[in-house]
C-alpha cells in the first residue's frame, strides 16, 4: 500500500500495511505512518473545496480527508456519508460549566449515532480493499451498532461479541437488525476483547476494533472537521471521554500530521475524562506509571472499560499535545447529562463525561473560563433509553436526581391540564 506503513513505537520495527496485522512482536498496537513528504502540496483549501462536491467520498466526514486516511481505492470505500455532524454553540451548558462559551461537536449524529462510525469506514474499506469477507468486534454497544451496519453494506458477515449484564437496547438492536451474528459471553468487555482476537486469529477474521491501526486512521477525522467548522483556527481545549481510548489516540495523532504539514499553526491541548469506576488512565497519568487494568464499574457503557488496549498512545498523544486526564463520578456524569440533554442536543452518558470533567476542570483553573472549549459528544441520547426514562422518572436508584423532569399524570379534561401547567 504507497505512502503508508505500519510502526511500532516501542522498537521502531515497521511492517508492510497491505500485511492483516494489529500488533508489532512485541505485542504492541502499530500505528499507520503517513509519508507526509509526498502530502506536501496538500493545504486546508483543498478540504474545503470538497465541501461543495458531490462526489460520495467527498459528501463524507471521513474521506473528505482521504490523503491522511489510507490510500485504498475508490471502489473499495464503503461510506454512509459518515461524519458532518453539528458543532453547537451552547450557552447554557457553558455557564453551567463556568465558561464564557462551549462548542459540542456532536458525534452522536453519525448514521449509527456514534463517532464510531468514522473509525469503522475506514476499517470495513481496508477489509473489503484486502478481501476479506468476515469481520468481528467486541462490544459494550456502539462499536458493533456501526460495525453490523458497515459490514451489512459491504456485503461481510459481521461477527459480534458482547459482555454478559446488562447492555443498552438502543445499541445492542441496531447489531441485530443489521443482521450480525451476536454472540453473548460471560465476563466482561476485557473478556470479550481478549476472546475476540483468538478467534479473529484462528479463524482468519478480520478484527475492527479499536486495535486496528485504521480505525484510528478513520477516527482522526472528527479533529480535523472540528478545525474545518472552525476555519482552520486551533481552539485552545479538546475535550472527549476515555474508554479504550483509540478515540483521543487519533485526535492527538491527527493534530500532529497537520501541524507537521503546517496545515495548523499550533496544537490544541487535549483533556480525557474517565469515569471514576472505569479509570486505569487517570490512574497511570496522576502516578507516572504504566496503565494497571481495573474492574470496570460505571452506568457510563460505553467508556465501561478496565484494560484499555491503546493506553500507551494514549498517554503518548495526551504527552505531545500538553495535555491533562481526569474522572468523573457517575453523580457527575448525571448531572452534566441533564444539563446537555436540557440544552435540547442530549447524549448518551459516556459523552457526558466530557462535560463533566470540563467542569471540573474549570473549577480547578486548569482550564480558564475564557478559554476556547471543544467538547465532544461521542454517541447520541436514544443509545441508553433506559437510563434516561430511569432518571427522569425517579426508578434510578443510589443517584441524587436534582434535574429530574418526571412526566405528571392528570385526568383528561380542560381544567386538569390547565391546573397542571400554573403549577
Amino acid at each position: 500500500m504507497k505512502g503508508i506503513h505500519l510502526r511500532c513505537d516501542r522498537d521502531g520495527s515497521t511492517y508492510d500495511a497491505s500485511e492483516v496485522r494489529y500488533r508489532s512482536t512485541l505485542g504492541e498496537p502499530l500505528d499507520v505512518v503517513h509519508d507526509l513528504t509526498k502530502l506536501a502540496g496538500l493545504t486546508t483549501e483543498t478540504f474545503d473545496a470538497r465541501l461543495r462536491s458531490r462526489n460520495p467520498l467527498d459528501r463524507s466526514g471521513v474521506w473528505r480527508f482521504r490523503e491522511l486516511i489510507a490510500p485504498i481505492p475508490d471502489k473499495d470505500v464503503v461510506t454512509r456519508r459518515e461524519g458532518n455532524t453539528n458543532l453547537y454553540d451552547t450557552p447554557r451548558v457553558a455557564s453551567w460549566v463556568g465558561l464564557d462559551a462551549l462548542q459540542l461537536k456532536h458525534e452522536g449524529e453519525n448514521p449509527t449515532g456514534s463517532f464510531k462510525d468514522r473509525g469503522m469506514t475506514a476499517a470495513i474499506s481496508l477489509a473489503k480493499s484486502l478481501g476479506m469477507s468476515r469481520v468481528a468486534c467486541a462490544s459494550t454497544g456502539n462499536t458493533s451498532a456501526s460495525m453490523a451496519a458497515y459490514a451489512a453494506q459491504a456485503g461481510m458477515q459481521g461477527i459480534v461479541f458482547i459482555p454478559d449484564g446488562k447492555i443498552a437496547y438502543g445499541k445492542l438492536s441496531q447489531a441485530l437488525a443489521y443482521g450480525a451474528r451476536t454472540l453473548q459471553i460471560e465476563g466482561d468487555f476485557d473478556d470479550a476483547m481478549t476472546l475476540v482476537q483468538e478467534v479473529c486469529d484462528a479463524e482468519g477474521i478480520y478484527l475492527v476494533n479499536s486495535i486496528n491501526p485504521f480505525r484510528i486512521e478513520g477516527q482522526k477525522a472528527i479533529g480535523f472537521e472540528i478545525l474545518q467548522d472552525l476555519g482552520w483556527k486551533v481552539p485552545d481545549w479538546i475535550v472527549l471521554p476515555g474508554g479504550n481510548l483509540g478515540n483521543n489516540s487519533a485526535l492527538a495523532k491527527g493534530m500532529q500530521e497537520l501541524y507537521a504539514l503546517g496545515l495548523i499553526d499550533r496544537l490544541p491541548r487535549i483533556a480525557v475524562i474517565q469515569a471514576a469506576g472505569a479509570n486505569p488512565l487517570f490512574t497511570a497519568w496522576t502516578a507516572g506509571n504504566d496503565v494497571v487494568p481495573v474492574k470496570a464499574d460505571t452506568l457510563a457503557s460505553a467508556i465501561k472499560i478496565g484494560a484499555p488496549v491503546s493506553w500507551r498512545k494514549s498517554l503518548r498523544g495526551i504527552a505531545a499535545c500538553n495535555g491533562v486526564v481526569a474522572q468523573a463520578t457517575d453523580q457527575e456524569i448525571l448531572d452534566a447529562k441533564a444539563q446537555v440533554d436540557a440544552a435540547g442536543i442530549g447524549a448518551e452518558p459516556a459523552s457526558c463525561a466530557t462535560v463533566a470533567g470540563i467542569k471540573m476542570l474549570v473549577k480547578q483553573g486548569v482550564i480558564a473560563h475564557d478559554a476556547h472549549v471543544v467538547g465532544i459528544l461521542t454517541g447520541h441520547l436514544l443509545k441508553d433509553p433506559d437510563l434516561v426514562v430511569g432518571y427522569h422518572q425517579g426508578t434510578l436508584k443510589d443517584f441524587d436526581l436534582t434535574y429530574a423532569n418526571p412526566p405528571t399524570r392528570i385526568s383528561s379534561t380542560l381544567a386538569a391540564v390547565q391546573a397542571a401547567l400554573e403549577d
